[in-house]
């Protein structure tokens, strides 16, 4: 794992604070900043930007829930929740917010080292997934827009699906367009002209 991750440790007890910072420099993390509040989250990660947010609480709430899952949706990050205890329904929202490892039963200063590398690797993979997911709307959306520019060009002009492919393709070339660009502008103005 980078030794370089700006970590972001939201704990509110000194002294506990004191032997997180210790265990994250010991397995090699030395950007590290401390948070004594929850509410104060939000700001902190803006200012801070930090690559992981660990989060050590004995009992997570629905607020603490709606500030980690805005902290994940504005800027994709890995969070690390530690509680003491919780309920299927906890867990279950903490991982619709976004938490990439969340662990019961509370910190513990030797498995911090395992399990911030763990929800780094889960974040990592899954934002992989949701990169091949985003990538597999558009190529759909594409899809759609170039059929769509097909058949207004196979109307308009009584061509077959292939010639009228081939000829937003010979367009696109010689004006050094994609594709997928010179079909939207067709179908942009098929829509104005309709």
């Amino acid at each position: 794992m980078s030794e370089n991750l700006r970590i972001l440790v939201v704990e509110a007890d000194p002294a506990k604070v004191r032997d997180i910072v210790d265990a994250l420099n010991a397995a090699g993390w030395s950007d590290v900043k401390a948070l004594g509040q929850i509410s104060a989250l939000d700001r902190t990660v803006r200012e801070f930007a930090p690559d992981i947010v660990l989060i050590d609480l004995a009992n997570p709430d629905r607020d603490t829930l709606e500030h980690i899952s805005y902290v994940t949706q504005t800027e994709k990050r890995a969070v690390a929740l530690f509680v003491d205890q919780t309920d299927d329904n906890l867990t279950k929202a903490a991982l619709n917010a976004g938490v990439s490892a969340y662990v019961v039963d509370g910190l513990t200063m030797h498995r911090i080292k395992p399990v911030l590398e763990t929800a780094i690797a889960r974040f990592q993979i899954m934002r992989q997934m949701q990169s091949e997911l985003d990538a597999a709307k558009q190529a759909l959306e594409d899809r759609k827009t170039i059929d769509r520019a097909k058949g207004i060009l196979m109307r308009q002009r009584g061509l077959s699906e292939d010639d009228a492919y081939n000829l937003l393709r010979k367009t696109a070339m010689s004006q050094g367009r994609k594709v997928i660009d010179v079909a939207h502008a067709l179908v942009t103005a098929a829509d104005l002209l309709s």
